[in-house]
């Protein structure tokens, strides 16, 4: 009988051993992967011009839509804005711009490009000719890529321009056309930001969407004591609205980056 027992209590303690080993060893490392995959962090680098860069506090209350779109993301996102005033595709890589980007960026990373205001006017210094354009796009697309980045192209955001008929008119065609067939032949995600901004200013009028730019009347703003008439810079309005479709869009478009996004008052359909 004591034999018997003294078996039965020797089994029991190998079971208990054995699950304490397994508890020693395996929790732990449960842990430590539920660690590393919640601290895991990416950077949303921003890639274009005036209307997306962050502005100096002399331009307020102009607003690049890049300045509220950074502020939903989760602690496990830094957003880079590189977007600059004046920028063109030919530009961007002329003044190192990209090239600092494309140094940086890492796995997971997300590269926004959104390019088209500068480079389509051929009086401008910065102006691209189409082919070039087009070419442009595919180096940023391609080296984000080479560093399993993940690129995501935008047509040039619209501008506020109406016919006498009070519809709304697009000034980018062409290029925003561009961008389009970029992202098609290299099945890169769009986000386009002329259609998207056209239904927009559609919708708010003639007279109401002169809310989501930088119009100012004379004195109001000692920034603009004569007063300002902008139909292609936002202001805070107008770049949270532009910031809210470009997140609605990363959902839609299912990308991993909108699982980082903060749900506050923001309502993403």
């Amino acid at each position: 009988m004591k034999t018997a027992i003294f078996l039965y209590l020797h089994n029991m303690n190998k079971k208990v051993v054995r699950r304490y080993v397994t508890l020693v060893i395996v929790l732990p490392a449960l842990v430590l992967l539920s660690f590393c995959l919640q601290q895991q962090h990416i950077t949303v680098y921003l890639a274009g011009d005036s209307t997306m860069s962050n502005k100096a506090v002399k331009a307020f209350p102009e607003t690049g839509w890049g300045m509220p779109f950074s502020v939903f993301f989760d602690n496990t996102v830094t957003v880079k804005n590189i977007a600059r005033n004046g920028q063109s595709t030919k530009s961007f890589i002329a003044d190192g711009s990209w090239a600092s980007i494309a140094r940086n960026v890492n796995a997971g990373d997300y590269v926004l490009i959104q390019f088209g205001h500068n480079d389509e006017v051929p009086s401008k210094a910065n102006y691209t000719t189409p082919e070039n354009f087009s070419a442009n796009l595919a180096k940023f697309v391609n080296e984000t890529r080479e560093k399993n980045g993940n690129p995501v192209l935008i047509t040039p955001v619209a501008r506020r321009k109406f016919d006498a008929n009070g519809h709304v008119v697009g000034t980018h065609e062409a290029y925003a056309a561009l961008v389009r067939r970029v992202a098609d032949s290299l099945h890169v995600p769009l986000i386009d930001l002329d259609k998207e901004g056209q239904a927009l200013i559609q919708q708010l009028g003639p007279e109401d969407s002169k809310h989501l730019f930088n119009y100012l009347t004379p004195g109001e703003n000692p920034n603009y004591p004569d007063g300002k008439t902008d139909d292609t810079h936002f202001s805070e309005l107008g770049a949270r609205k532009i910031a809210e479709i470009v997140l609605a869009d990363i959902k839609a478009l299912k990308l991993e980056l909108a699982q980082r996004v903060v749900i506050s008052n923001l309502q993403i359909k």
